[in-house]
């Protein structure tokens, strides 16, 4: 049984016809990527499963409840973790700060300092940063730092957009590796990026997203060889 299951979305902006009936599923420990152009409609899937986003119709299941019945502010506590494109750190706070929020939910004193201390084992230039405020961080450790506090609500699934974008190339292996052992660690991933390439690379299935539809889906690997794929999103 999937873990999150998507059925017959649609979403609407005024007039435009966002999201047009897509449906599809991720299942527990897989990494999923939706790769498209900019404008396809990754994002607004993304927050229409977080609550951010009402959708016209369609249903959105996650381990038997009912997101769209479900306020935004709750998604977190039932294991659901959010990293926005853009980053959204709270730039005026401290790394550890930034960190705390992300546990605003949990009253598991213990249990939040051991999650603090594996964030910490897994990001040490945050530990290394814990005072600095955010907002002075580079590019890459302002994702680090993103990606840090999701994991500080002890998510069953993270959802991540474009965690790639505007970083160096350095940067962009270190998080995609990051992003590996988070998985490996036992947190599913949905995951949307421009750099197709990467994407696929550590997914083990893929939907590919134009104006609003799916129009692909399969195995990450036989994605990185359809010629197709190849030639819109992989530059080749």
């Amino acid at each position: 049984m999937a873990m999150l299951t998507i059925k017959d979305l649609n979403v609407y902006y005024g007039v435009i016809h966002a999201i047009k009936g897509i449906s599809f599923d991720v299942n527990q420990g897989e990494v999923i990527a939706l790769i498209g152009a900019n404008g396809a409609g990754k994002t607004t899937i993304l927050h229409t499963i977080t609550g951010l986003v009402t959708p016209k119709s369609g249903s959105i299941e996650f381990e038997g409840h009912n997101l769209l019945k479900t306020p935004a502010h709750k998604i977190v506590s039932l294991g659901m973790a959010h990293v926005p494109e853009g980053r959204r750190i709270f730039s005026e706070l401290t790394v550890y700060e930034n960190l705390q929020m992300g546990a605003y939910h949990r009253n598991d004193t213990p249990g939040i300092e051991e999650t603090l201390q594996n964030v910490y084992k897994r990001f040490p230039r945050l530990e290394e940063r814990k005072k600095q405020i955010a907002g002075t961080l580079s590019g890459g450790e302002q994702q680090m730092l993103a990606m840090g506090r999701a994991l500080m609500s002890k998510p069953k699934i993270m959802l991540l957009d474009e965690p790639s974008m505007g970083l160096s190339p350095l940067f962009v292996t270190e998080i995609f590796n990051i992003i590996e052992e988070i998985s490996k660690s036992g947190t599913t991933v949905l995951l949307v990026e421009q750099n197709a390439k990467k994407a696929l690379s550590i997914a083990d299935r893929a939907y590919v997203l134009e104006t609003g539809k799916i129009v692909l889906s399969g195995k990450a690997d036989d994605m990185l060889n359809n010629d197709s794929v190849k030639k819109a999103y992989l530059g080749e």
